[in-house]
């Protein structure tokens, strides 16, 4: 990789919304997995989430992450840091500039765009300073908006990567213009690459409405030599006596479904099961899931432990014997992708519940790789948990099936590898080559 006229290596900037983020391993696993692939990433978030834990691997991240707000600095340094930044933008490019306060102010009339177009010029400055050739988004709102501003104020190409929350809830239009604009699209799972795709050819003009070819499936995968089944002495739910070992991973927030859960938890119960339920993830439900615990009389059989770093997840994934993932669709129409925390289980060889949302039939197929139930439904949920609680040889088959699912489809290093390459190759930098096989990266329509 050559150093361009001024001598600066040819960079690729990555920006996220809050890093290092807790709950966001992913993000923290792609990053990881591009710059072992070789990509030259120059890392940005938008701001620092300030979380007292981070995962023990972020340190091993070789790019410093940088903020457009800075902690030290007031709201009202962050505005002159802004103004000067976006006052550079316009020496370098005035008509471009012009250009795109001036469109801004026509068509965008949301605080948050001018908060974007603010943010988007100190990231452009120092884009252009680091010898970026291309800056990536990891999520379609906040970052993919910033990230769109600044190819409009400098023509630099940039790409973003839709998961959950940031597609289904985002602007349809603004949205459908982000991808028109962008050199591709990443997106985690099937689902949500069709959810894309019917936005951006739903839109009016056809000048929009012709770009849905850019979206691309790129699973995030799973790390298969971290997450691996632990040697399992004893298979619980009876047949030894001990309870039956059941885990959920995720932050406490309404699409994760955890009031199912413990309606379901309420009727095993009632049923005879024996079981100990562990719920780990932080968040703003908390309070409210304890009392409901309480009001349906497993509170001595559900532990809420709060956000654990990845190895803590490890430790209770190697105790567990069931893992449940029972997201639903919110009223506001948020869901999941495809949870980091459901491939983990299956790669450590857990038999999986998951509910029929979003991406999690595409990995969880019924009978095969872990039982698939009705979103919302307890009482299916409950039925499938007594099914495994009362057949460990079933827990067995779904459990070793899941993780060679994982393992011959999701492996992190093979689903990072079209990535890496489909940002140099926009960049125009030498890189690894594109995988000749393999599930990742497949266009829309196509799959």
């Amino acid at each position: 990789m050559s150093a361009n006229a001024t001598g600066i290596a040819p960079t690729i900037g990555y920006l996220t919304k809050r890093f290092p983020r807790l709950s966001e391993t992913f993000i923290l696993d792609e990053i990881l997995g591009l710059e072992a692939a070789g990509v030259p990433l120059r890392l940005w978030a938008i701001a620092d989430p300030g979380e007292t834990v981070v995962q023990p691997r972020v340190h091993q991240v070789a790019s410093p992450v940088r903020y457009l707000h800075e902690a030290h600095r007031s709201s009202f340094g962050d505005y002159l840091h802004f103004l000067r930044s976006h006052a550079t933008v316009v020496r370098r490019h005035p008509w471009r500039w012009l250009a795109t306060a001036g469109h801004m102010a026509l068509s965008r009339r949301h605080l948050s765009t001018l908060k974007h177009f603010l943010e988007a010029g100190p990231l452009a400055v120092e884009l252009e300073a680091d010898g970026a050739r291309h800056v990536h988004a990891a999520f379609a709102h906040g970052p993919a908006s910033v990230a769109h501003f600044v190819h409009l104020l400098t023509g630099m190409s940039f790409s973003f990567a839709a998961h959950a929350k940031d597609l289904y809830l985002s602007s349809p239009d603004i949205l459908a213009r982000k991808v028109a604009a962008a050199s591709f699209v990443l997106t985690c799972s099937s689902s949500a690459a069709t959810e894309m795709r019917r936005v951006v050819t739903s839109h009016p003009d056809r000048a929009v409405s012709s770009h849905a070819y850019k979206v691309v499936l790129a699973p995030h995968g799973v790390d298969t030599e971290r997450f691996t089944p632990p040697a399992r002495t004893d298979h619980g739910g009876g047949s030894d006596g001990r309870p039956l070992r059941i885990l959920a991973v995720g932050r406490l927030v309404p699409k994760k479904g955890y009031p199912v859960l413990l309606e379901a938890l309420a009727r095993l119960q009632l049923d005879g099961t024996d079981f100990d339920c562990q719920i780990v993830g932080g968040g703003e439900l908390r309070a409210e899931l304890r009392e409901l615990a309480g009001t349906l009389g497993v509170q001595d059989k559900v532990s809420f432990a709060g956000s654990l770093s990845q190895p803590e997840v490890n430790e209770q994934l190697a105790r567990a014997d069931v893992f449940v993932q029972a997201s639903v669709v919110t009223e506001n129409g948020d869901r999941d992708g495809i949870p980091n925390a459901l491939l983990e289980a299956m790669s450590s060889g857990l038999a999986v519940v998951g509910s029929a949302v979003a991406g999690i039939p595409e990995v969880v197929t019924d009978g095969v790789t872990g039982l698939v139930v009705p979103p919302g439904d307890a009482p299916a949920l409950a039925e499938a948990l007594g099914a495994l609680a009362a057949d460990p040889g079933l827990r067995t088959r779904l459990g070793e099936s899941a993780r060679r699912y994982c393992v011959e489809h999701l492996s992190r290093t093979a689903c990072i590898a079209p990535v890496a390459h489909s940002l140099m190759a926009v960049a125009g930098l030498d890189g690894p080559s594109s995988p000749k096989e393999g599930p990742v990266r497949v266009p829309v329509g196509v799959e």
